[in-house]
C-alpha cells in the first residue's frame, strides 16, 4: 500500500459506491477510460483503468499512481485535472477490484477525435489557440520538472468550449535533465513513434525534455494540416528514415496565405531540430504562439461556434469526397486585420486546393453499425491490405485479450496477423470492436480507407 500512500492521505478512493451512468468512452494502450456521474458531486468524471484487468497490488500499481502524482504535480489549467484514486470493480468489466484514476471528463474528446468528425484541421483561429494552449500546457509541465512523453493529437483533450488540457500521462516522468543524480532508469521510455525524435531510436537514449519538444513540433504540423505523419509508414520504416532527416512535408502549407502561419511553420521546423539542443523551450515557443495568436483571437468565438454547430448537426452524403468547410470570408492583403478571419484552406483527395464556400457538402457521419458493416463488407480486402496491424491492434487496448495479441504479435506477415484479429477479436467482438477499429483504420490507414470509400 506504500504507493497508494501517493494520493490517498489527502482523499478517500472513490467506489462504485459514488458513482453511475457508467459509460465506455475509450482505450488505449495504458488502460480503458470510462465516464461516470460522480453521485455526491453531482457531475461527471472519467475513471482510467489499467489495462489487462490489472487487479490491486499488482506491478502496474506503481505506474498508475505515479501517474496521478505527476498529472497532480502538474495540475494547472492546461492540463487534466485528477481528483482521486478508483478502487472497485467497473460494471461490465466482471474483473476482480482494480484501482484508476479519477479525472476531469473532457466531453469534445480529443484533437485527434475532432479532426477526424473535421475529415480535417480545425479553422485557423482554433488551430492557433490550441497550439498556444498545449505550448502554455507543456511549458508549466516543464516548469516542474516533469515530461509528457507521449504528446499526440489523441493526448490532447478538449473541454465542451473546445479548450485544450495535456492527458494521458502514463509515460510521463521526472525530467533526467532536471535530475543531479542517475535515478532515472535506463532504457525505459514509451510514447507514439511517429512523434518520436531522431534520438529516441537509439537502444541507449535516456528521455530528456528536448523529447517533448520534438513532439511538439510534429504535433503542430498535425493540427495544421488536420492530418496523422507518415500515414503509411510501421514503425521500422519511420526508425530508419526519422534518424536520416526525413520530416512530414510543409509543401501544402506553404501555399496557405495566413497571416502569421510563417512563424508558426518556422517554430515547427525549429522544434524538429535532429540536434536536441538547438530546440526551443516553451517558454519560447510560446513567445511565437502567442504573437500568432494575437493576429486571431478575434476570430475565435465564431471558429468555435462553426465547429460546435457542425459536429452537433446531422450529417449528410456519407460518400462525399470534400472536406468540412467554414464560412470563414477570405482575408487580402487589402482587409484590415482586425476581421480576424482568414482563408481556409483544404486539400481534396485529388491534391488540389479547396476554398470553403457554401457550396461544400461534408461527410455523413457513420454510425457504430454502418461502421461494423463497412468491416464486415470489406474484410478480404483490408486482410489483403491492412500493413500497421499491430498498431491498430495497440490502439484497440483491451479490446483485443492478451492471449490474442501475443499470437498476432507472433505471426509474420500482415495477412496472417489480420486474420487472427477477425477470428478471434471481430468475430465474437461484434459491433462495438469491429467500429473502434473502423477509427483506429482512420487514424493509421487513411489512404486505404479513402479508397474504400470508407
Amino acid at each position: 500500500m506504500q504507493e497508494m500512500a501517493l494520493l490517498s492521505h489527502k482523499s478517500e478512493p472513490v467506489g462504485n459506491e459514488s458513482l453511475d451512468k457508467w459509460e465506455s468512452v475509450g482505450c488505449g494502450g495504458f488502460g480503458h477510460v470510462y465516464k461516470a456521474r460522480h453521485k455526491d458531486w453531482g457531475f461527471d468524471v472519467a475513471i482510467k483503468i489499467l489495462r489487462d484487468g490489472v487487479c490491486l497490488f499488482a506491478p502496474k500499481e506503481k505506474a498508475l499512481c505515479e501517474e496521478a502524482d505527476h498529472m497532480e504535480k502538474a495540475s494547472c489549467e492546461f492540463v487534466l485535472r485528477v481528483y482521486g484514486i478508483y478502487l472497485g470493480c467497473p460494471p461490465a468489466v466482471g474483473s476482480p477490484l482494480q484501482q484508476g484514476i479519477v479525472m476531469e471528463f473532457m466531453g469534445r474528446g480529443s484533437v485527434q477525435s475532432l479532426m477526424n468528425d473535421l475529415s480535417g484541421p480545425p479553422p485557423w483561429p482554433l488551430a492557433f489557440r490550441l497550439v498556444h494552449q498545449v505550448a502554455l500546457g507543456m511549458n508549466f509541465l516543464h516548469s516542474r520538472n516533469l515530461m509528457h512523453h507521449d504528446l499526440k493529437p489523441s493526448n490532447v483533450l478538449l473541454n465542451d468550449d473546445l479548450n485544450a488540457k495535456l492527458a494521458d500521462f502514463g509515460l510521463s516522468r521526472v525530467s533526467s535533465s532536471a535530475l543531479n543524480s542517475n535515478t532515472e532508469k535506463k532504457g525505459q521510455f514509451g510514447g507514439s513513434y511517429k512523434y518520436m525524435p531522431p534520438e529516441a531510436f537509439e537502444t541507449s537514449y535516456e528521455p530528456v525534455r528536448a523529447f517533448d519538444r520534438y513532439s511538439y513540433g510534429i504535433l503542430l504540423w498535425s493540427i495544421v494540416t488536420g492530418k496523422e505523419p507518415y500515414p503509411a509508414a510501421d514503425y521500422s520504416l519511420v526508425a530508419l528514415k526519422i534518424p536520416l532527416g526525413d520530416r512530414p512535408s510543409c509543401e501544402e502549407i506553404d501555399q496557405m496565405k495566413v497571416d502569421g502561419l510563417k512563424e508558426l511553420v518556422d517554430l515547427m521546423k525549429t522544434c524538429w531540430e535532429e540536434n536536441p539542443t538547438k530546440r526551443p523551450t516553451f517558454k519560447e515557443c510560446l513567445e511565437v504562439t502567442e504573437n500568432v495568436l494575437s493576429k486571431h483571437r478575434k476570430g475565435i468565438p465564431d471558429a468555435v461556434h462553426q465547429v460546435l454547430t457542425r459536429l452537433e448537426s446531422p450529417t449528410i452524403n456519407q460518400h462525399s469526397k470534400t472536406s468540412v468547410a467554414f464560412k470563414f470570408p477570405v482575408q487580402t492583403p487589402e482587409q484590415p486585420r482586425s476581421t480576424d478571419m482568414v482563408d481556409y484552406v483544404r486539400f481534396t483527395q485529388t491534391g488540389r486546393s479547396s476554398v470553403q464556400g457554401s457550396d461544400s457538402v461534408s461527410p455523413r457521419k457513420m454510425s457504430d453499425a454502418d461502421k461494423a458493416k463497412f468491416i464486415d463488407d470489406n474484410r478480404a480486402v483490408l486482410i489483403q491490405s491492412v500493413s500497421e496491424v499491430m498498431a491498430i491492434a495497440e490502439e484497440l487496448g483491451d479490446m483485443v485479450h492478451g492471449e490474442t495479441y501475443s499470437v498476432i504479435e507472433a505471426k509474420e506477415t500482415s495477412q496472417e496477423r489480420m486474420r487472427v484479429l477477425y477470428q478471434r477479436t471481430f468475430r465474437p467482438g461484434g459491433v462495438m470492436v469491429k467500429a473502434a477499429f473502423y477509427d483506429a483504420l482512420k487514424i493509421h490507414q487513411p489512404s486505404l480507407m479513402e479508397r474504400l470509400g470508407g
